[in-house]
């Protein structure tokens, strides 16, 4: 997969065939449209594009608002859409400017003259163009005049339930990472940074790895404990349990902190990357009087893990 920080580096090929969206978190219903993006391209001998932003639109409209969460990284969307085999991504600035182009203006000068579409691959609900001016009907409009087809990808379902960025969102918060990763068709994912912490774990027979993600718009899940398959430098996996939320200790602050016990690991990861994959939420947030309570709730913790896991072999 070709990779474009700018759409001014895309150079045209034969038959492009494009789809466009933010595609957070690349879910079901997105590798849906990929799928048919990457089928329509074969057979019309072409190649697939995909036409993304960076930053979100929301964070260039509304600056002041914080409130955003996203379920990918630049990276892990990167990561993800490689997999299904797509042959161009552009990944275009997102900027006022840009965003002030009419629906005709964004058709005319980006989707024909710059990219050169031959075919859009759209879900249901695309918008596009100044205040979200432009839709389906838009482009179904504008779709003869300039020599291009138009097919839509109505709302995916799984058991009568639409999929979107929005419910995989909700679940996460709610611990519900079974549901989630359905919808995602994909683990959950979350990564960052190895930093110093408290040493507390060591103390009773449970290190753990400190992380601190550096992406301040990465959807963080509800506070509990998680079992969760580690990536480490190198290709190394391994298991571990994943500890969101308050400091569980007694007379500990309300903190928020990340750190994961990897199991069977014996060394140092101060500063390195580490990414994890969430596969099952196992407790919800619990406050311990002393140690010797929170030692005992980590040892149910790991075997509860570690049988999970045992299925994500």
């Amino acid at each position: 997969m070709k990779v474009y920080t700018d759409i001014s580096q895309f150079k045209g090929i034969g038959h492009p065939v494009l789809t466009i969206g933010t595609f957070d978190g690349v879910h079901v219903g997105h590798q849906k449209i990929i799928n048919r993006v990457n089928q329509l391209a074969k057979e019309a001998a072409g190649e697939s594009v995909l036409l993304t932003f960076y930053p979100h639109p929301r964070m260039v409209l509304f600056p002041h608002d914080e409130s955003l969460r996203l379920l990918s990284t630049q990276t892990e969307k990167i990561e993800l859409l490689e997999k299904l085999g797509l042959d161009h991504l552009i990944i275009h600035p997102f900027n006022k400017d840009f965003s002030r182009l009419s629906a005709v203006e964004y058709v005319r000068d980006i989707l024909v003259q710059t990219i050169g579409t031959k075919t859009l691959v759209i879900g249901h609900d695309h918008q596009f163009g100044r205040n979200r001016e432009g839709g389906l009907e838009q482009l179904r409009e504008f779709a003869p005049l300039y020599d291009f087809a138009v097919e839509e990808i109505p709302a995916q379902e799984i058991d009568a339930v639409a999929i979107s960025s929005t419910k995989i969102r909700r679940a996460l918060l709610e611990g519900d990472v079974t549901t989630a990763n359905d919808y995602l068709g994909h683990p959950y994912t979350l990564g960052g940074v190895v930093v110093h912490g408290r040493k507390i774990g060591r103390k009773i027979g449970y290190p753990t790895a400190n992380i601190q993600v550096p992406d301040k718009t990465k959807l963080i899940p509800t506070e509990g404990v998680y079992a969760v398959k580690l990536f480490l430098p190198g290709g190394e996996e391994k298991k571990g349990m994943l500890y969101i939320g308050r400091l569980p200790e007694f007379n500990a602050s309300d903190t928020p902190t990340i750190e994961v016990n990897i199991f069977d690991f014996e060394g140092e990861l101060y500063d390195v990357a580490i990414k994890m994959e969430l596969m099952k939420f196992i407790r919800p947030y619990i406050r311990f009087e002393n140690e010797e309570e929170l030692k005992l709730q980590l040892e149910k913790d790991k075997s509860a893990s570690e049988v999970i896991l045992s299925d994500f072999s």
